[in-house]
């Protein structure tokens, strides 16, 4: 299955209305799908199986971006919440998916699924080799059971699922809620309110030595796209931009590019997350041509420019 397999076909997008969705339906304009489907969680609530049915009627390609996910605060908040929500609707989904006939299940995992500590850059076959970061380790194995269940059901059934690993993506309509917003999203708000407020100091938690890879959401929508067009196996796929910063050196980034006069406090008390994040991403390059091409700077600007046009903002 390659070339423009959505052609005439009906594609679901759970998820459509989120940060990634929003970047995600609009590539499907040239695509010549017969129907795209983009039920919101009003509408249909994939944590009822029943919901999961109606959702893959008729459905010939699924990809699956529906999930509950926030930073480190709302992880250690809800962990319980975090591990049901996100298993039972991919379990419940990619069930019904396969009653129903579905040609191609797209599932998005998360770098989350990683061990706590792995060589870096992280490889696709170092998944197994221990347990997640503590913080998000619910988040994270939840999702992991959508790669489990995806090659069990190649396995036995020949259903064509396909598990997608990306790292924190970033950008234009990014989730900017204080309580729920991941690392950049969360910096620049706080940040902008500081200089806004007038404020001496913004507090970061943890020691910001922790590193982070970050993906531009359009690069992220692109590679969804290629692999959904191009690749058909059972193992897993890193989707990454290759580029690795500090927690304290992307705090100074956005201090400079939001204009804050003040000063950084770290605070210690509080967790800094997994040590370091960057993965190999040379299968995705091999496997369907994926490679980022937004410069990780110009990307943060264009997300921080976005953010400051808004009305809530002001």
């Amino acid at each position: 299955m390659t070339g423009n397999i959505f052609h005439a076909k009906r594609v679901l997008i759970t998820g459509a209305s989120g940060f990634l969705g929003s970047h995600l339906v609009p590539l499907f304009q040239h695509k010549g799908v017969k129907e795209l489907s983009t039920p919101s969680k009003r509408k249909l609530d994939l944590r009822e199986k029943s919901h999961c049915a109606q959702a893959v009627r008729g459905i010939d390609i699924v990809i699956h971006l529906a999930a509950k996910v926030g930073g480190i605060g709302y992880n250690k908040a809800v962990p319980g919440e975090m591990f049901y929500d996100n298993a039972i609707m991919s379990t419940h989904l990619m069930e019904e998916a396969r009653k129903a006939g579905v040609k191609k299940y797209v599932s998005i995992g998360t770098i989350c699924s990683y061990p706590k500590v792995v060589p870096i850059p992280f490889r696709e076959k170092n998944l197994w080799d221990g347990y997640p970061e503590e913080t998000n380790a619910a988040y994270g194995l939840a999702k992991k059971m959508q790669l489990v269940q995806a090659q069990a059901y190649r396995e036995q059934y020949g259903f064509n699922a396909i598990h997608l690993l990306p790292v924190n993506m970033y950008g234009p309509g990014d989730n900017f809620d204080p309580q729920t917003s991941h690392v950049i999203p969360a910096l620049i708000r706080r940040f902008h309110e500081a200089r806004v407020q007038n404020k001496p100091e913004v507090v970061v938690w943890g020691t910001g030595k922790a590193t982070r890879e970050f993906l531009y959401v359009d690069d992220g929508a692109e590679a969804i796209i290629l692999a959904s067009e191009r690749f058909n196996k059972s193992e897993p796929v890193n989707i990454g931009s290759s580029f690795e910063t500090s927690i304290r050196d992307l705090a100074a980034l956005i201090k400079k590019y939001i204009g804050y006069q003040g000063r950084i406090v770290w605070d210690r008390s509080k967790p800094d997350g997994q040590p370091r994040r960057k993965v190999d991403t040379s299968k995705a390059k091999r496997e369907f041509g994926f490679i980022a091409k937004t410069d990780f700077q110009v990307g943060l600007k264009k997300t921080i420019e976005w953010y400051l046009s808004q009305p809530a903002s002001s």
